[in-house]
């Protein structure tokens, strides 16, 4: 539940809705739980507590730290007010928190609808560069059903932005798929291309342990620049001409890949909900991934908000004969 000091803000509503039989419900966390960590950018010990909420309720950050009532912000695509370095959300009264995309990765991979995350500064904590610690933090609470259906985001056309070195699409599909191709021109990292297709848990095996990464040099500038100075070898990948720094390697051979899929996740989930979609990426960054759900929510014939079915895909699938509301 919202506590007293964030008072609830409206919530984003989009598209007409669709009922079939056979739904699957929300989901909150069945308890409160904390961590504390270090910010990337800032450099201070940040502390951060998941809470239930009631259905319908969304994702939603407090900053504790400050003491007035507009201190609450809604986690959704049009509150992204700055994608440099990472993705941040805001509201109207200049509030902001950063850093937000790994926990949405791990909240959508755990398909968590409704939480209240209270965090004592302007960013998320870093952690190990990677998903797995809030995927830990989720399970460890556990999970609620809740008697609300929970909703997805049914792509109707093909929607695509592209800047003529980056591009991303979104077409029809019954079931959520992510192509992502990268390429840095880095020995090191090389090109690479991976689907991913949810089944299951193979969110947590397969994409949340990726961690962040960077190059040496762009560090060293980040840090001239008064950022980054919570990063280390501990929450980050960090690459060295051909070389990479960290004593351990790679969790993952294609681990650098694996974690834009994840970034990407966590990005699109501030769609208000699963998408239902096949989305090809190529170089794609969080600037291009609010892009895509801007222009796709600019579009009504683009999408339709229906009552997610369960699938294969563990994400939730339109059925054919779905009868409108």
């Amino acid at each position: 539940m919202p506590s007293p000091e964030c008072p609830q803000q409206k919530q984003v509503s989009g598209g007409h809705r669709v009922k079939i039989a056979g739904v699957i419900k929300q989901k909150t966390l069945k308890t409160e739980i904390g961590c504390t960590g270090i910010a990337l950018h800032s450099g201070c010990k940040t502390a951060m507590t998941l809470k239930p909420a009631e259905e319908n309720f969304g994702i939603r950050i407090c900053r504790t730290d400050l003491f007035n009532g507009a201190r609450e912000i809604v986690v959704n695509w049009q509150n992204v007010v700055d994608t440099r370095l990472a993705t941040t959300v805001g509201n109207d009264h200049g509030a902001t928190v950063s850093t937000i995309e790994h926990l949405m990765a791990a909240l959508a991979g755990c398909e968590i609808d409704n939480v209240l995350i209270e965090v004592d500064g302007p960013e998320i904590p870093i952690m190990d560069g990677s998903a797995a610690p809030f995927v830990f933090l989720i399970e460890s609470a556990g999970l609620a059903k809740q008697s609300a259906a929970r909703t997805a985001i049914k792509i109707l056309k093909t929607v695509t932005v592209d800047d003529g070195t980056r591009a991303m699409t979104v077409s029809p599909s019954d079931e959520f798929s992510l192509d992502f191709e990268i390429d840095f021109g880095s020995s090191a990292i090389d090109c690479q291309e991976r689907v991913f297709e949810r089944t299951g848990e193979n969110f947590k095996s397969d994409i949340s342990r990726a961690r962040t990464f960077g190059f040496e040099h762009e560090v060293d500038a980040l840090r001239d620049a008064g950022l980054a100075l919570g990063g280390s070898l501990d929450n980050a990948v960090v690459i060295s001409g051909d070389k990479v720094l960290n004593k351990d390697g790679l969790r993952y051979d294609d681990e650098f890949v694996r974690h834009k899929i994840l970034d990407c996740v966590g990005d699109l989930y501030l769609a208000g909900g699963p998408v239902i979609g096949a989305v090809q990426a190529s170089r794609s960054g969080h600037a291009m991934n609010n892009e895509l759900l801007r222009a796709l929510f600019a579009d009504d014939d683009a999408w339709k908000r229906v009552d997610a079915q369960p699938s294969n895909s563990g994400i939730g699938s339109l059925q054919a004969t779905a009868a409108v509301a």
